[in-house]
C-alpha cells in the first residue's frame, strides 16, 4: 500500500485510467467483432475505423496499433466485398 500522499493519488489516478482504458478497449473489441458478425457490411466497418480513430486520437490506441487494425479490417472488408460479387 503506498504511503505517501503523492503515492496515494497516483494509486487512485492509476486506478481511474486503467478503467477508463479498459472501457475503450472492449468498445473496441465490440466494435470489431459487430462488424466481422456483420459479415463486414461497409456500415459497421466505417463505424469499427471510427472507434479506432476516436481512440488513437485520444493516445489509447498507437498510431502503428490503430493503422495495423484498420489495415487488417479494410482487407477483411474488400475479400468479403469481393468473395459476395
Amino acid at each position: 500500500m503506498p504511503i505517501l500522499k503523492a503515492s496515494k493519488k497516483a494509486a487512485r489516478k492509476s486506478e481511474k485510467r486503467r478503467e477508463r482504458n479498459q472501457y475503450y478497449k472492449v468498445a473496441l473489441k465490440k466494435a470489431l467483432d459487430f462488424a466481422k458478425k456483420s459479415n463486414y457490411s461497409e456500415e459497421k466497418v466505417q463505424e469499427a475505423i471510427k472507434v479506432i480513430d476516436k481512440l488513437e486520437a485520444k493516445g489509447i490506441l498507437h498510431k502503428n496499433t490503430a493503422a495495423r487494425k484498420k489495415s487488417k479490417l479494410m482487407a477483411a472488408f474488400n475479400k468479403a466485398k469481393n468473395s459476395a460479387a
